[in-house]
């Protein structure tokens, strides 16, 4: 288990964009966020307003889904991320540091950051073998 976290892990530390799916009474609704990812607690720590679409939608269901990919043609190189989570608020002060150690030019917006805990992993890596997949979940 410990090996497959490592891998998927790996692949997140390549990457600083993830696209976050929500639902809401609404509908569904998907938007792209810059993150800082947390180990320790397996969390994506990510900035948004209270009042985007996304947010609105998470006031009301806090469980989602998301993905991070790389963007490639070549069917051996293909690789991407699925996962699920819950939403929260408060992220600790260390993830908050980590967050603006990353991204500098966000203190400047004074966004409100927000903690994605992530209980299901799935990473697909052709690298591997074609159609490899690498899941982890909560236990």
């Amino acid at each position: 288990m410990v090996e497959k976290l490592h891998k998927i892990e790996s692949f997140i530390a390549k990457h600083h964009v993830l696209s976050l799916a929500t639902c809401g009474e609404d509908g569904v609704s998907a938007c792209s966020l810059f993150y800082c990812y947390d180990e320790i607690t397996r969390s994506f720590i990510v900035a948004s307003s209270t009042e985007t679409h996304h947010m609105q939608q998470i006031r009301h269901n806090n469980r989602v889904a998301g993905n991070i990919v790389l963007e490639t043609k070549e069917v051996g190189r293909i690789e991407g991320l699925q996962f699920r989570g819950v939403f929260l608020p408060d992220p600790s002060e260390q993830q908050k540091k980590a967050y603006f150690l990353k991204y500098p030019y966000a203190l400047a917006m004074r966004p409100t950051l927000w903690r994605i805990e992530v209980d299901f992993f799935k990473l697909t890596d052709n690298k591997l073998g074609f159609g490899k997949k690498i899941i982890w979940t909560l236990e």
